[in-house]
């Protein structure tokens, strides 16, 4: 009889994925607080289930950032995933009545994470070997 073991898959980490490993980690960083920021009395802001969702998404990102830059592939998907999540919970900021400079934040958080995700993923380009 023989065993299997299953083994996270490690492979070498491009300088493309390396930066947007770094977006994400400081995006995913930047998330973590958020449940202390809930808007005092009297005013409008997002509810405080989507304030804990974004800390608890912000630490889960804080981790596979740091185990995908060990080279954990798994971890990578897992971080975008957290940061993309962790966008969407803004998106209902262009559709309600807010100040623009909150629009302008959430656009910029969809650009970041588009750019964090794309070179999170992106592979290093080598030349097609030509046999003949």
């Amino acid at each position: 009889m023989s065993t299997i073991a299953a083994t996270a898959h490690r492979s070498a980490i491009t300088t493309k994925q390396r930066v947007g490993l770094v977006l994400c980690g400081l995006y995913s960083l930047a998330s973590v607080p958020s449940v202390l920021e809930s808007p005092p009395d009297g005013e409008e802001g997002p509810p405080m289930a989507i304030l804990v969702v974004g800390s608890i998404l912000g630490l889960i990102g804080l981790v596979a950032t740091v185990m995908a830059w060990r080279g954990n592939r798994v971890a990578l998907r897992v971080a975008a995933g957290a940061i993309i999540i962790v966008t969407l919970t803004g998106l209902p900021a262009f559709f309600v009545d807010v100040p623009m400079f909150i629009k302008a934040f959430v656009g910029v958080s969809v650009v970041l994470t588009v750019v964090a995700v794309v070179l999170m993923f992106s592979t290093d380009r080598r030349p097609a070997s030509i046999t003949d």
